[in-house]
């Protein structure tokens, strides 16, 4: 378990975000400690979507259950959170 920054660039938010996560958590629970600094402030709810995962730029998001040490995600990259369908 280590402390972990990431720079969030969450759909629809005009501010890029330092979020502070842990090593330890799933891609789920990184986009819910994105979506606290976004979600409700400068972004609306859209509570009948999951948001998930993917590199700045990437097609492909990572899988929800994947761990943030299981990827090759580094310290201060920009990931993007984008609303899905469940």
């Amino acid at each position: 378990m280590a402390l972990f920054p990431v720079i969030s660039n969450f759909q629809y938010d005009f501010v890029l975000q330092l979020v502070p996560v842990d090593t330890e958590n799933t891609m789920d629970e990184v986009a819910a400690a994105a979506a606290h600094h976004s979600v409700g402030r400068r972004v609306a709810p859209r509570p009948d979507k999951v948001v998930r995962v993917r590199r700045q730029g990437a097609e492909d998001f990572f899988p929800r259950n994947a761990r943030l040490s299981e990827t090759d995600i580094q310290p201060m990259e920009a990931l993007e959170f984008i609303f899905c369908d469940a």
